[in-house]
């Protein structure tokens, strides 16, 4: 069942169905970001309903991991699903703990070892049972919504991903080569619901640990955020222009931590010859992002944090070409533009509404990692939200 999936979707399915796929989700998240409610009026909503979360946590210690996983959870799912969730609704939970789990799964030690040999897999399942049941779970969930949409769908008045969807699929009835299916629109929407919710929520949560440890560069981007934004509007994306410090921060955040070492798998398309290897046609590969976002002839002293790294000599923004954590070329993520914007928006609204403080001295704060698999699992810790 689970090998029927992996040719499906975005993220695993190649040729014709992967550019027809690709080429509609990322039309249709275009043109919600140009509609009634534009995709950065979502993001600044659950900016600040992250906000009042954060509040009830009345300046106690907290695990962080959560609350940051909601947020961008319940972008996607308005884009989705037309609708956010509570962060206390049970199947809002139910999924944000599957997501949780499969993290840390595919980015296990032992998960490495099963891609390598995956003969593995048939005598130690272990772990991978408990993926593919995690997985078979969202689908179905994905699957009940999809059978509301239809029972309520108007083809004028598209709410959602999945209304738009399903008028192509009505569209393409009559065309029996159409990739616009039931089973391609349910895992469509896991793979944008799971990229595109764990990977931001990652970043967002090493982020933070990043920043108590350099307490300095908390000060500078509240500093930036006072003079550009002030303590009462809320920030949009127009101000990450006059903002080239705080945009410098959230790049080395993304830079530092690597969140996916080798990204996804690869295949080559035709033969080719690379530093006198031959690899053939159709051959999969993995790509080393870490190879350049911590390249030390672009980034001095890349094992260390420091936003200079995306600043000129006058403290304006610099570009790199070195800078892949979408990775690059043709199969770059789907979900770049939103995730950027999500960084920004949600990183500098915690900050302009909270002081961030470290339970331990922030010289004791340990940043590695404690798995760095699929990808870079940035270890547990506790902070206070103290509101400015």
């Amino acid at each position: 069942m689970f090998l029927k999936w992996l040719s499906k979707g975005i993220i695993s399915s190649n040729g014709k169905r992967w550019k027809e796929i690709r080429r509609f989700s990322l039309m249709t998240l275009r043109n919600f970001g140009m509609g009634k409610r534009s995709i950065e009026d979502r993001v600044q909503e659950e900016a600040r309903c992250l906000v009042e979360e954060l509040r009830k946590t009345n300046a106690s210690p907290c695990d962080p991991t959560f609350i940051l996983g909601c947020a961008p959870c319940n972008v996607i799912c308005s884009i989705i699903f037309q609708n956010r969730f509570d962060y206390k609704d049970q199947n809002f939970l139910n999924i944000m703990k599957v997501f949780d789990e499969n993290f840390k799964i595919l980015s296990s030690p032992w998960m490495q070892i099963c891609n390598a040999f995956p003969a593995l897999l048939e005598y130690f399942p272990g772990s991978t049972d408990k993926l593919f049941k995690n997985v078979a779970y969202v689908r179905s969930y994905i699957l009940e919504k999809v059978k509301e949409h239809q029972a309520s769908l108007d083809i004028n008045n598209p709410r959602d991903f999945i209304d738009c969807f399903l008028i192509k699929m009505e569209q393409e009835k009559q065309n029996q080569q159409s990739e616009f299916t039931f089973e391609n629109l349910k895992i469509t929407v896991s793979d944008l619901f799971g990229a595109g919710t764990e990977t931001t929520s990652t970043t967002l949560r090493y982020g933070l640990l990043l920043l108590l440890k350099h307490p300095e560069v908390i000060a500078k981007v509240q500093e930036e955020i006072d003079r550009v934004i002030g303590r009462h509007r809320s920030p949009c994306m127009q101000d990450k222009s006059h903002m080239p410090y705080t945009d410098a921060v959230v790049h080395e955040i993304q830079r530092y931590i690597d969140l996916l070492p080798t990204n996804v798998p690869h295949a080559v398309t035709r033969d080719v010859k690379f530093r006198n290897y031959f690899i053939p046609k159709g051959t999969t590969i993995l790509i080393s992002l870490t190879s350049v976002l911590h390249d030390d002839r672009e980034f001095p002293n890349p094992e260390v944090f420091d936003p200079g790294h995306f600043l000129d000599e006058s403290g304006n923004f610099k570009k790199s070409d070195y800078f892949m954590a979408f990775s690059a070329g043709k199969r770059v993520c789907a979900g770049e533009g939103l995730a950027r914007m999500e960084l920004f928006l949600f990183l500098t609204t915690i900050l302009q509404k909270f002081n961030l403080k470290s339970v331990v001295d922030p010289k004791d704060i340990d940043t590695t990692p404690v798995a760095n698999g699929f990808a870079s699992v940035p270890p547990s810790y506790q902070l206070y939200f103290i509101p400015v």
